[in-house]
């Protein structure tokens, strides 16, 4: 859900998501959005929704949400990573890690807004390159007592830097994007898993996602997909049980509290019975 100034606020729901029985909730990012109008929504709308140029920042509400609840995992949905700061982000993820007890789930992913990265510096160009040193430069800092990196959009030189994260070697990535060899070549190489938004075609795309693991060296079966911003279907999630997926992350609408907890029940009813 995107969660807004206007929305159900994150303690409310994760409040909410917990005691229906739920397993988990996962806030989007954006950190601004310039007026102008380059870049088309990604959503196929004439005009970008509201709630993208008024979200929470997601490490922050999920901070929130984790003092509230015991047992529900805490994902971003997604981080945009290349339009942070490493640094100072593999701290704030580490401390939201070892504060919810080891329930977080950083998803990432590479942006779509050409405006909104060029004023963090970034191109559309480069934006996969940056995402991927910033996710290697933050699990470095999470896995080594004196960790360095040297690449060529993070440099910093051996330094200490707690908290660790309570899950070992750090929190699951997952990176969310459109099915193909550039993204898959990603996932194998520094994450745990893919959230295909909406997840059409995902049956077509898992040869090719399992063939790039295997050249890689790594286990296709170890890596987790999520389909994110799924509408409530029994048939569709029956089909991905078919698919051995057991995580589906189903879209709420950006709305208040009666809206939203209205929308979790009807869930609640279809997932948990």
């Amino acid at each position: 859900m995107f969660a807004t100034d206007r929305s159900i606020d994150p303690i409310t729901l994760a409040r909410a998501v917990e005691e229906r029985g739920l397993a988990s909730m996962y806030l989007p990012e954006h950190t601004h959005i310039p007026v102008s109008r380059r870049t088309p929504p990604p959503t196929g709308d004439s005009e970008l929704r509201e709630e993208y140029r008024r979200t929470l920042d997601p490490l922050v509400a999920l901070a929130a949400a984790a003092a509230v609840t015991k047992r529900i995992v805490l994902g971003t949905g997604i981080c945009l990573v290349a339009q942070r700061e490493p640094i100072v982000t593999a701290k704030a993820v580490a401390s939201l890690d070892l504060l919810s007890g080891g329930r977080f789930v950083f998803g990432v992913g590479f942006g779509w807004n050409e405006d909104e990265l060029e004023d963090h510096g970034h191109s559309m160009r480069e934006r996969r390159a940056v995402v991927r040193e910033h996710v290697l430069a933050m699990q470095r800092l999470w896995t080594d007592d004196v960790a360095g990196f040297e690449g060529e959009h993070v440099r910093f030189a051996p330094s200490w830097s707690w908290p660790k994260p309570v899950q070992r070697p750090g929190p699951p990535v997952l990176i969310g994007g459109a099915a193909g060899p550039k993204l898959f070549a990603h996932v194998v190489e520094y994450a745990d898993g893919w959230i295909p938004i909406g997840g059409a075609g995902i049956r077509s795309a898992l040869g090719d996602l399992h063939a790039a693991a295997e050249s890689a060296g790594r286990d296709p079966s170890t890596l987790r997909i999520v389909p994110f911003g799924s509408m409530p279907e029994q048939g569709k999630l029956d089909y991905y049980a078919t698919l051995g997926i057991e995580e589906v992350v189903l879209n709420l609408p950006s709305a208040p509290a009666d809206v939203v907890l209205a929308a979790l029940d009807r869930y609640a009813d279809l997932v948990v019975a």
